[in-house]
């Protein structure tokens, strides 16, 4: 990192178009960041506390819901103080931490998406074998290669990006992106085009690993009522979340790369924060209304503390 030291803060020029709105946009931040709180924590709480959800779908399901916490985490605090403050800036560790944090929670999302998939599609083409197939030590390896592979996989490409030599400190969003630094640098940045190629090589295969599962779960669904039934219940929230978050995300990817200069700063930071904002809300609503164990559950906890607020007001 020697070769950056030049560089010690990082200018987030994507705040000017909230100049004349910022109170009204932390007020936002604050509700939007306190439902997926609430939402992410409340179903996490469900799944650990109930043993009958302690099966390979629910305990995907709850790395999905740890991982969208951890991926706000690293956005909405620095954001909300951001909107709150004349200056926006971010340290140059800060910068790429945020990076880590961002990238890392994208490419957990996409592998545990994927798993969840596997899981399903042996779940309805193989039901004799789940059990044995998704054994508790193999679902937990796979959960455990969903955080390892990504997380291994941002370290080398941020390690690749701080070892630029960084000549500006202009950033064109509102938080720190790989992209918008490596476009600063003044040295050959060969090295992180090809692991960038070969990193989005890999993931497109996990990513098709997705629609070729889905292909088989159709043709087998389509074979009996039971089938059928199991395809509503399990796949369809799996599906609307995917494509939630594929929608969302390739927004902020085409945007990045190639979106036109004349397009305003509002829109582009709107486009920025999809996949930090509506896949952490939507996936625990989804997922919660949609899946008769965990609706059940929680139903069941909402009214058991609306009987404990009840006696708690005649005492």
């Amino acid at each position: 990192m020697s070769n950056a030291s030049s560089i010690v803060i990082f200018s987030l020029s994507g705040f000017n178009a909230t100049v004349n709105y910022r109170v009204t946009l932390f007020s936002l931040t604050l509700l939007s960041y306190c439902v997926i709180l609430v939402l992410n924590v409340s179903l996490i709480l469900t799944i650990i506390l109930d043993k009958n959800l302690h099966e390979p779908m629910y305990i995907c399901l709850c790395n999905l819901f740890i991982n969208d916490l951890y991926g706000t985490a690293g956005f909405y605090p620095k954001f909300a103080s951001d909107l709150l403050s004349d200056v926006q800036a971010i340290s140059y560790v800060g910068c790429f931490l945020q990076i880590f944090v961002i990238y890392s929670y994208v490419l957990v999302d996409s592998t545990v998406l994927a798993l969840m998939a596997y899981d399903r599609y042996v779940a309805i083409c193989q039901p004799l074998e789940y059990h044995s197939v998704m054994s508790v030590r193999r679902t937990a390896v796979l959960v455990a290669l969903s955080w390892l592979v990504p997380f291994s996989s941002v370290i080398i490409g941020v390690t690749l990006t701080s070892r630029l030599k960084i000549c500006g400190s202009h950033i064109e969003k509102i938080y720190c992106e790989n992209w918008a630094v490596v476009k600063l640098a003044c040295s050959s940045t060969k090295a992180n085009d090809i692991y960038g190629l070969f990193l989005t090589c890999i993931f497109i295969v996990v990513g098709l690993s997705i629609p070729a599962s889905y292909v088989q779960l159709v043709k087998s669904a389509l074979k009996s009522r039971e089938g059928r039934r199991k395809f509503t219940q399990t796949c369809v929230p799996h599906l609307l979340c995917l494509l939630n978050f594929s929608v969302a995300f390739l927004f902020d990817l085409m945007y990045s790369r190639y979106g036109s200069a004349s397009v305003p700063q509002s829109v582009k930071n709107f486009m920025a924060i999809q996949f930090l904002l509506i896949p952490p809300i939507f996936n625990p609503i989804i997922y919660g209304l949609i899946l008769t164990k965990i609706r059940g559950r929680v139903k069941s906890s909402c009214m058991m503390v609306g009987e404990k607020f009840k006696l708690g007001l005649k005492a």
